[in-house]
């Protein structure tokens, strides 16, 4: 065969291959972190860094590294936020209604909605361990706080994933009166804990220490609802009661902490 010859035979063959995309290896489906800087919520002087780390196989890793929290002490922590588009963010102190430095319970939820997952350390992660303190992770006698966890898929709240980056990290418990614990005297009792009948609880265990949303080009999602876009001081008519939100298991978490905190005194007493 002339080359002449040869080059006509090769032609049909080029003319096929320039009319079939070239398939080349796509690239494995990887792991998506997103960084969450935790900020101190009024005068707590906590603060700290987390990763939310969506897993290959549709787990969620969570690592947290916190300083400034109340030494020796149970830190009640979790997802905030909502997977339907809901514009839920972290408290400002505009939000601290009674001016006391800090902000409760009641004056965070409406601006960082429901628990969308408990981080605790083992068991059960949904909102009614929401204040299972003894599945909190405890910081170390400097107020030093690490925590890490990986949660099932199948543990996780139907779009968690899909909405990772507009949700938030809120994490609890404060030192007031920098005497190292939690302790009545310093905020008095905890108006939370009370409304859900439990007397007796320092409003230090459950104030907001830090919050801390998912930064930079990983933000969230255009808001469809919920807090005003505006300067987010309001909800829906159908937006969550403070009250309510913890309803489901709230009195038994609650109760919870209430033994927990009875204990830590009898020990102290003893």
């Amino acid at each position: 065969m002339n080359l002449k010859r040869a080059a006509i035979a090769v032609l049909p063959v080029a003319a096929i291959a320039l009319t079939v995309p070239l398939v080349t290896p796509g690239p494995a489906f990887a792991a998506e972190a997103v960084a969450v800087d935790l900020q101190e919520m009024g005068n707590t002087g906590a603060k700290g860094t987390a990763t939310l780390t969506a897993m290959d196989n549709g787990d969620l890793k969570i690592a947290i590294k916190s300083t400034g929290m109340t030494p020796n002490s149970p830190h009640a922590q979790h997802l905030h936020g909502s997977a339907a588009g809901m514009d839920f963010h972290c408290p400002t102190m505009k939000d601290d209604k009674n001016g006391n430095g800090y902000i409760s319970v009641e004056e965070g939820l409406p601006m960082y909605g429901d628990i969308f997952v408990s981080l605790t350390t083992s068991g059960d992660t949904t909102k009614a361990s929401g204040l299972a303190v003894d599945r909190f992770p405890t910081a170390d006698a400097q107020g030093n706080l690490s925590y890490e966890r990986t949660i099932p898929a199948a543990q996780l709240p139907a779009g968690t994933i899909a909405h990772l980056k507009d949700l938030h990290i809120v994490q609890h418990g404060i030192d007031a009166n920098k005497n190292g614990k939690y302790d009545l005297d310093a905020l008095g009792e905890s108006t939370f804990a009370k409304s859900l009948g439990v007397p007796n609880i320092p409003e230090e265990a459950t104030d907001v220490a830090t919050c801390g949303m998912v930064s930079g080009a990983a933000a969230g999602s255009v808001p469809a609802g919920g807090v005003n876009t505006g300067d987010g001081s309001s909800l829906q008519q159908s937006g969550p009661d403070p009250a309510l939100i913890y309803s489901i298991g709230g009195a038994a978490v609650v109760g919870t902490l209430g033994l927990a905190f009875y204990r830590r005194r009898k020990g102290a007493q003893a």
